[in-house]
């Protein structure tokens, strides 16, 4: 049992890393950049568009990742946009999970997309219709009396890990809806660590070893579309070629991930700032976020095999016959629990939920109530700002996630 064991956490590894990390990372790359190249324009153009913010955010939050829904978040208590536009963007998100989804199964993703848009663009004007937005403001802003004091106090921080990495003082930070020296960047900036300090270990290898790592990535997707296309590429010019890449790219995915120290949180709004600060920056922290999600992934699928192996008595299509029998008398429950974990902050949990559901694990209903629920990681830079606007966000996106998931459920069941 020993061996089969060993078999399975390689072939985990194979499957995570050729048919999804390389597409997650290729993905991630593609968006990273594109989020470089358009960094500073969107905010004044946003502030323009009241009528069509929420419609906004519900874009913002559908692009793959969590950088959409992160750039919103210090927005609304600066008053730039509204509430409802913060709501629509955590609706529309689904994080990091999205790049598995995408990749794995396109159409069910779509589908999920879709639904997220409309109803996010639904719920976020139905919010702007109620003076909610403008009473967490208000409430934020008595909290913020001492203000001045703390801008004084500013000048005494430490500023020195983001002007080592990008060589840019903090008098020119490019900061997104924030400036120097106010309230909201002593919070996210100097409240909440999201960074290794240039002299440690971590920050070292991570920050040399991530051009390995996307050559690895670059080898792992020509493998991955061979793949998609039915080529046997274990049986390619070199033996077992696509077992010895996975195995050394999840491992290589899981050391990146331990050293620059990402266990819950892919994507800080520190670390959304420094990626536009140069294209080597987008490079850095797109490959530690692809490390993240492939060391998830791994995680998924290996806690899968392994649960339906030992379900079995030491057979998988035993195990999986059980599955099935049990996904049949559960599914009403599983719409809960997949809003239940959509209310965790961070992308790991939703990530292992969502690979679960590409191995037939969970019912579409409930991947759909966790798509709607789930914030990924831009709710952590609204919980810094204003722990009230957190707690109401995560409300308003539970209610609906639970009203679309049994509705959805429903209709399975009904249907098919």
């Amino acid at each position: 049992m020993f061996a089969e064991v060993l078999q399975i956490i390689a072939q985990s590894a194979e499957s995570a890393f050729v048919q999804v990390t390389a597409f997650v990372g290729a993905v991630l790359l593609l968006f990273g950049y594109v989020d470089y190249l358009l960094s500073g324009r969107l905010v004044k153009k946003i502030e323009n568009a009241k009528r069509f913010q929420p419609i906004i955010g519900a874009f913002l939050g559908l692009t793959p990742g969590c950088g959409g829904a992160i750039f919103l978040m210090p927005l609304f208590p600066r008053r730039i946009v509204s509430f409802g536009t913060v709501i629509a963007a955590l609706i529309a998100t689904m994080g990091d999970s999205a790049f598995v989804f995408m990749t794995v199964m396109p159409k069910q993703f779509v589908l999920v997309s879709a639904i997220n848009f409309v109803l996010a663009i639904a719920i976020g004007y139905i919010v702007d219709l109620f003076p909610l937005g403008e009473r967490l403001i208000a409430k934020f802003e008595a909290a913020q009396e001492h203000r001045k004091r703390e801008k004084e106090a500013h000048e005494a921080m430490d500023h020195s890990i983001f002007e080592s990495e990008t060589g840019i003082d903090h008098e020119h930070w490019h900061h997104i809806g924030h400036a120097e020296g106010d309230e909201i960047d002593l919070i996210l900036h100097h409240e909440v660590k999201g960074h290794q300090s240039p002299q440690s270990f971590g920050y070292k290898l991570t920050h040399s070893a991530y051009i390995f790592y996307w050559a690895f990535i670059a080898v792992g997707l020509l493998l991955g579309i061979l793949d998609i296309f039915q080529v046997d590429i274990d049986g390619l010019f070199v033996p077992n070629l696509g077992l010895v890449l996975g195995l050394v790219g999840t491992a290589f995915s899981i050391l990146m991930m331990l050293f620059s120290k990402k266990f819950m949180v892919a994507d800080t709004h520190e670390e959304s700032e420094m990626k536009l600060a140069s294209i080597k920056e987008t490079l850095i922290h797109n490959a530690q976020e692809t490390a993240f999600v492939g060391t998830w992934v791994f995680a998924a699928y290996l806690v899968y095999e392994l649960f339906v192996f030992f379900l079995g008595g030491g057979s998988h299509a035993a195990g999986e016959a059980v599955m099935a029998g049990f996904l049949s008398q559960t599914g009403l429950l599983a719409v809960l629990v997949g809003v239940l974990i959509g209310v965790i902050p961070g992308c790991g949990p939703q990530i292992i939920f969502v690979s679960l559901f590409t191995k037939g694990l969970v019912p579409f209903a409930a991947v759909l109530a966790n798509a709607i629920s789930q914030d990924g990681d831009a709710l952590f830079p609204l919980i810094a700002i204003d722990k009230r606007s957190a707690f109401w966000a995560t409300l308003i996106t539970s209610i609906p996630a639970l009203i679309i998931g049994l509705i959805a459920y429903w209709i399975e069941f009904v249907l098919f």
